[in-house]
């Protein structure tokens, strides 16, 4: 067979002839030949395959510069480009999906803005990190400012400290900066990516360090939470110590398909393994919620090295204590030392008051 018309290659191949020519200007898929005086362009059949790949990655929105690299792969690599590049569009779809949902949730209430110009409430608060008495080094950041409180908890080993670091300074920003509720999340989202991608820019020799993040961020009467791994952010209301979070671990995953109970979870050798944190594996998926704050609550961020060492009723017990945040943090640090304190503690506790 010999070569074919732009217009029949482009029927055969499920394209334009628009398309054939912007795929021809960016290198993507250039003619066969190219006639000199019409500049009339033909395409040999056997590019068809290629044409018709182009033509489906296209279908599934992929830009023209990841497209070039797929097709330039043997089968079995492209094949494991585009099932990537749609693990990336589901993540970013899902979180999406989220955000218009916290969103519409919270304009469905009336709400316009997180700022409160008024300042109804205010937070009352305290930071502290201990290194504990197994380990020889702090990895954990533990923050605590007017508006932004924030734990991360980085690996062990080269690299961990300086990853929780950046992923609390990549927070710090938003602390006075005036956000509409309509962007609120969309900002912090962004800055989660802007952490993950300050963490990956620490991968040396040594390796790829990570790190987990919580984060509250208060606007009026409005906190929004971030969180990525399994630092965890607790809500003492009326008496009652809520888990705000869910461990991104390989343990809860397994507890959430029902394969272990919590008891085991409790104990597994593999509970501190996670499946989300900035500066691992694929893009970064973070959990945003946005919650209503209520004078008299009291809030608790904290790393495992406290989580998991101290049980929810003695967690309970410190909270509902007489003291102020920062005697509570040190109530809280002596509770972990006191089990033995394998770990790192980093904890923040904060309480909403009326002004």
């Amino acid at each position: 067979m010999g070569l074919m018309t732009i217009g029949a290659f482009a029927r055969a191949a499920r394209l334009t002839p628009k398309a054939l020519r912007l795929y021809d200007q960016v290198g993507l898929l250039v003619p066969a030949a190219v006639d000199p005086e019409s500049g009339y362009r033909f395409y040999d059949p056997a590019q068809l395959p290629v044409a018709r790949l182009v033509a489906q990655l296209r279908r599934l929105g992929m830009p023209l510069a990841t497209i070039r690299v797929v097709c330039a792969l043997e089968p079995a690599a492209a094949a494991e480009a585009i099932s990537a590049y749609w693990r990336r569009v589901s993540a970013d779809t899902a979180a999406r999906a989220r955000l218009a949902t916290l969103l519409v949730d919270h304009l469905s209430e009336g709400g316009t803005t997180m700022s409160d110009p008024n300042g109804t409430v205010a937070v009352r608060c305290a930071a502290g990190c201990d290194t504990g008495l197994v380990r020889d080094s702090n990895e954990d950041v533990a923050y605590a400012g007017g508006r932004l409180l924030a734990v991360a908890d980085g690996m062990r080993g080269p690299g961990g400290a300086a990853a929780s670091a950046a992923a609390v300074d990549a927070l710090k920003p938003l602390e006075f900066a005036d956000l509409p509720s309509a962007e609120v999340l969309t900002v912090l989202a962004g800055a989660v990516a802007d952490a993950d991608r300050a963490v990956r820019g620490l991968a040396s020799d040594a390796g790829q360090p990570v790190t987990t993040l919580t984060g509250l961020l208060l606007r009026g009467s409005r906190l929004a939470l971030v969180h990525v791994g399994d630092t965890r952010a607790y809500l003492l209301r009326d008496g009652e110590l809520s888990l705000l979070t869910q461990d991104h671990t390989w343990v809860q995953a397994q507890v959430d398909q029902g394969r272990l109970d919590r008891e085991q979870a409790a104990s597994h050798p593999q509970r501190a393994v996670l499946v989300r944190a900035l500066g691992g594996g694929r893009q970064v998926e973070a959990d945003l919620a946005l919650r209503t704050v209520q004078a008299g609550d009291r809030y608790l961020l904290c790393s495992d090295g406290l989580s998991a060492v101290v049980d929810r009723a003695e967690l309970r017990s410190a909270l509902t204590g007489a003291g102020d945040p920062d005697a509570t943090v040190r109530a809280l640090t002596a509770l972990a030392r006191a089990e033995g304190a394998p770990d790192n503690i980093a904890c923040v506790v904060a309480d909403i008051v009326a002004v």
